[in-house]
């Protein structure tokens, strides 16, 4: 038995003992003052004090009930000593009083089992017969104890002897009957504590795979209003359970009003899917997808079974691949069509130069043929980013030094025709090297297209910077990133998701297809592009490569 339960049991028992005698001093006291000589009162309140006393002794002893499970004992078998003395002082055999046995007795089965309320009983039942010995074997003169025989008329023996038989089957029969319930109690106690235990256990597994999900996982009752919220639900939207429990799903999620109802009502089948733009309690905004099903109990259709992922990366991935699927239609075309217009085109521009040396040209016609030709060459450098952004490049893979690398394409870069006045190109490298297995000419390429469209977006001049660094451990290198900023006139936010695709270039020189090319290489190396840029205030470009990753190199 637990210690805090045997403690509480003793407590229990010592608040009826107490409870008993001061019964039993009220009831004296009123016997004295309305039938002063019916028995001798100056015993049994004796009785009752020293009940009292061992009744404080017992409280103090509680502590040590438990380490000294004797104490116990000694309680119940004082208490059954105290009965008979309270018996023989009220007539012994013609007491009233016999059934008091009974209390020492339950309360040892209900404190020790069985195994206490048997030994009460027999103690019980030795004092019970011990008194009835002395008044019938004139004992009482030997022992000094007259009281037991003064002035009383005892019955005849076989009478005498059948009263102690059957009050002692009684006391017996009562510790066995006792003593078996609180057997079965304590059984059905152990298996009850296992049960709760095990529900216990149950109930915080069942927690445990809930919170664990990466889904978001909430119910509703039929009404929409929340009853239980999981941890991931919480991660992706940013509020607390506490604070949206009771709440309706439409008002937290920012669904669509009295969509939870509708759907109550609806036959979902294998549930219904939905989407919706979401803003956290982080103020960040965000795609959610949802599921919801129907909560099925045994009593019927108790709400609705929402779970919900942030897709916003999913949807974005689904972006991408959509732009490589037009992009891959046009790198097609553009392989298509290379060879069809550039042998021709050649031809041409070729004639047109034999002509304008050949022939004498007025000043407006040289101007024309200056025009074909520069038009000629601008459409020739069409067709070869065409061919580059279509055809896989030959790799040459080796080390590549990429401060190297942005050095020499910050001087080409100030030594070219796109650097106007006003424009100030910079270099930031870490103290170490910044170095990975890449082919370096399309590095220098993914360089050259993002800081020259850089400079295209500084009209009126602005600091164009050109970046390295690594990311991860001191011991390892996870990834290389390339970062190229500027000071222009910034991209508008709903233009940011088509900047990579064909023939979306905004300057006047060049042939939009520079973002285009910088975007399949980085795939290639199955690298991340990421663009931030504020209207008016500038844009940057970071550029992340895998330490680790080898480009698909053509065949």
């Amino acid at each position: 038995m637990p210690e805090r339960d045997l403690r509480r049991k003793l407590f229990s028992l010592i608040a009826i003992r107490v409870g008993v005698s001061t019964l039993l001093l009220g009831s004296a006291v009123f016997v004295q003052l309305t039938a002063p000589d019916a028995f001798p009162v100056e015993p049994l309140f004796l009785l009752i004090g020293l009940t009292y006393a061992l009744s404080i002794l017992w409280t103090l002893s509680l502590r040590w009930a438990e380490r000294y499970r004797w104490l116990v004992d000694v309680q119940l078998a004082c208490d059954a000593i105290i009965v008979s003395a309270f018996i023989a002082v009220t007539g012994g055999i013609t007491s009233y009083f016999a059934a008091l046995y009974v209390l020492p007795i339950a309360a040892a089965s209900s404190v020790q089992f069985r195994r206490g309320g048997m030994m009460i009983a027999m103690l019980s039942a030795l004092l019970y017969v011990g008194i009835v010995l002395t008044q019938y074997f004139d004992l009482a003169e030997m022992l000094g104890v007259h009281a037991l025989t003064r002035g009383i008329v005892l019955p005849l023996p076989r009478i005498a002897a059948y009263m102690t038989g059957l009050n002692v089957f009684l006391f017996f029969s009562i510790a066995l009957l006792s003593g078996s319930l609180a057997d079965r109690l304590q059984r059905t106690g152990a298996r009850l504590e296992r049960a709760s235990n095990q529900i216990a256990d149950l109930q915080a597994f069942n927690q445990h795979v809930i919170d664990s999900l990466s889904s978001g996982l909430a119910t509703t009752d039929p009404e929409g209003r929340i009853l239980t919220f999981n941890r991931a639900a919480e991660t992706i939207t940013g509020h607390a359970a506490l604070s949206v429990i009771g709440r309706r799903i439409e008002d937290v999620l920012d669904l669509p009003p009295n969509v939870a109802a509708d759907l109550n009502v609806a036959g979902l089948g294998r549930g219904r899917r939905l989407e919706a733009t979401y803003r956290t309690g982080d103020a960040r905004q965000i795609d959610l997808g949802f599921t919801a099903t129907h909560l099925r109990t045994p009593g019927g259709n108790a709400g609705l079974l929402w779970a919900f992922q942030d897709v916003t990366d999913i949807k974005k991935l689904e972006q991408d691949a959509r732009r490589r699927q037009r992009l891959a239609a046009v790198g097609e075309m553009a392989a298509g069509i290379a060879h069809e217009i550039r042998n021709p085109l050649a031809s041409m521009s070729g004639s047109i130069q034999i002509l304008r040396q050949e022939l004498p040209l007025s000043e407006e016609q040289a101007q024309l043929m200056d025009i074909v030709l520069r038009e000629s060459e601008r459409l020739n450098d069409t067709i070869g980013s065409f061919l580059a952004y279509a055809r896989p490049q030959r790799l040459s893979t080796a080390r590549v030094d990429v401060g190297r690398v942005l050095n020499d394409t910050a001087v080409l870069l100030r030594n070219s025709s796109e650097v106007l006045e006003g424009h100030v190109i910079e270099v930031q490298l870490p103290t170490s090297e910044v170095a990975f297995e890449a082919d370096e000419n399309q590095i220098r390429q993914i360089v050259w297209n993002l800081a020259t469209n850089g400079l295209r977006a500084m009209k009126d001049g602005g600091r164009l910077t050109l970046g390295a660094s690594v990311e991860g451990t001191a011991d390892k290198a996870d990834c290389v990133v390339l970062e190229v900023s500027d000071e222009g006139v910034g991209i508008p936010a709903e233009e940011l998701d088509v900047i990579f695709q064909p023939f979306r270039g905004s300057f006047a020189k060049g042939t939009g297809l520079g973002l285009a090319i910088v975007h399949r290489i980085v795939s290639d190396y199955n690298g991340e592009i990421q663009v931030s840029s504020t209207p008016g205030s500038g844009t940057k470009v970071n550029v992340r490569f895998p330490v680790r990753a080898v480009a698909a190199a053509a065949s």
